[in-house]
């Protein structure tokens, strides 16, 4: 009998990664979401190509190498050969089948677990692209190889997965939970990001979580635990949202914890709460949350997201267009990273709230879409040269997707020697600018760990998010296509 995925690993995907430095974030799943169903889906990136996008954008002008120059090239080939699979239907399609059928297998033959010819192949393919590894030593080195490309840190997960239809033990399930998160948090450095989901706790969590109602004391102990381990690291916690079934309850059992963690001014928060702009109830929702945050008087941490459960959500609860989705999330950057309610914008002020009273905000842009980055740090030049405060920022893409995007704004890393001084910016403050030359800009990348069985359905959500975002795929295909010829001129003096 085939069990359909119905919630994915600890952290949904782009999935998309703090006492820490306060200089962690300056400036996911998520995802630039598309909807296979929408007839203008294949133009969506061309149509993009606004003016922020101009070479001359703030991300962009400030390097003159290619981006992508930071990457291995065995790394860049990977990611060529795999987009290339990716940007055809009828590769992907067939790759897909064969990851399912090894996940289904009850052979010794397709166990990947069992077959060690069949799992070198995976591993050296599909898992390394998208994974860190099964073990504490090949995670540490994926870690240390992604900050030696210049990334502040990453947005660890463990591939624990919930199954529709699955049965489970709930003492045996959470015990299973929190090893997987100590041991995730253990395997982090200070300023890292653990991403998670709480239905990762079994099947009696995501009933719980569907009908809204508390976890039981047992989870609740175990949630705690994991969040006391967080802030004696330095990191922090990444809760993701899920399918809206689950919605209320996500939000009723993140905000608590993050009243209870998010106590300091002076450091960034323990634990974020995740946002999805396609979601027309998203802006409303915001707003409320930011008025409680406000009234009680802890710093809000806001993961925001596109969303990635197109194909399980109603129609009437999604943004009429991914153009419509696109705004939704622009907007809502701009007022978070401002600090401000818009004229015209999404975010308005919750009903009879101070339009100027906002809480402590760190912010977390978990995108692949260059647009909406690209907007974030035209944003940002703007309050630096005039002296604005600046809301805490760090930026989040997935291992082995979108690293166009990723090594875009690591070009921008490296500013002019007049403007080597760092800002002084602590998590839950804005920043002042007098003390700030130059806004830095921090990306993480998002890995997930476990072993190669563990990961295989981890491994077919990274097949269908390309496949529903087929155009970005094919941009990311002639991205690398591009760098491998600059690199070929260059090792024959062409370049």
């Amino acid at each position: 009998m085939r069990l359909q995925v119905q919630h994915s690993i600890c952290f949904s995907g782009y999935p998309l990664h703090l006492a820490c430095p306060p200089t962690y974030f300056t400036a996911s799943r998520t995802i630039h979401t598309t909807r296979p169903d929408h007839a203008s889906l294949a133009a969506t990136s061309a149509s993009q190509a606004r003016s922020v996008s101009s070479p001359t954008s703030p991300v962009a002008r400030r390097h003159s190498k290619s981006p992508l120059g930071v990457l291995p090239f065995s790394q860049i080939i990977r990611t060529y050969v795999i987009t290339t699979v990716s940007s055809s239907a009828y590769l992907l399609d067939i790759c897909s089948a064969l990851l399912r059928r090894l996940l289904e297998s009850k052979s010794v033959l397709t166990n990947v677990d069992r077959n060690p010819i069949l799992r070198a192949i995976l591993r050296q393919t599909f898992y390394k692209q998208f994974c860190s590894g099964s073990t504490r030593a090949e995670v540490q080195a994926t870690i240390q190889g992604l900050q030696k490309c210049g990334y502040e840190g990453v947005i660890l997960e463990y591939a624990l997965e919930v199954l529709k239809g699955e049965a489970g033990d709930e003492k045996v399930d959470i015990e299973k939970w929190r090893k997987g998160m100590l041991d995730t948090i253990s395997m982090t450095n200070t300023g890292d990001f653990v991403g998670l989901k709480w239905s990762g706790l079994g099947s009696s969590a995501l009933s719980l979580l569907q009908q809204n109602k508390p976890p039981s004391r047992a989870m609740d102990t175990v949630m705690r635990e994991v969040c006391a381990a967080a802030a004696e690291k330095g990191i922090s916690l990444l809760p993701a949202a899920e399918e809206t079934t689950t919605l209320d309850g996500f939000y009723n059992w993140t905000l608590p914890l993050q009243r209870d963690y998010n106590t300091s001014p002076e450091s960034r928060p323990v634990v974020f709460c995740t946002y999805q702009a396609y979601l027309r109830s998203t802006p409303a929702t915001l707003a409320k949350h930011l008025w409680i945050a406000q009234r009680e008087g802890f710093t809000f941490g806001i993961k925001l997201v596109r969303g990635a459960y197109l194909s399980s959500e109603h129609r009437h609860l999604l943004q009429p267009s991914i153009e419509a989705t696109h705004a939704a999330y622009d907007s809502i950057t701009s007022s978070l990273l401002k600090r401000k309610y818009e004229l015209g914008g999404a975010l308005q002020p919750l009903h009879g709230g101070d339009s100027k009273a906002w809480p402590n905000l760190a912010v977390v842009l978990a995108t692949h879409n260059a647009v909406s980055v690209r907007n974030a740090q035209a944003l940002r030049a703007q309050q630096v040269s005039q002296k604005e405060p600046l809301v805490p920022l760090a930026y989040a893409q997935l291992q082995g997707m979108a690293d166009e995007v990723s090594c875009e704004i690591l070009s921008a890393r490296n500013p002019s020697p007049q403007q080597h001084t760092q800002p002084e910016e602590h998590a839950g403050q804005v920043v002042d600018m007098e003390k700030a030359a130059v806004d830095v800009p921090k990306t993480y990348k998002c890995t997930t760990w476990g072993t190669t069985s563990e990961c295989l359905n981890y491994l077919l959500r990274r097949a269908a998010e390309n496949k529903d975002a087929a155009t970005r795929t094919k941009e990311s295909r002639i991205a690398m296509g591009q760098e491998i010829r600059r690199r070929i001129n260059a090792a024959f003096g062409l370049a």
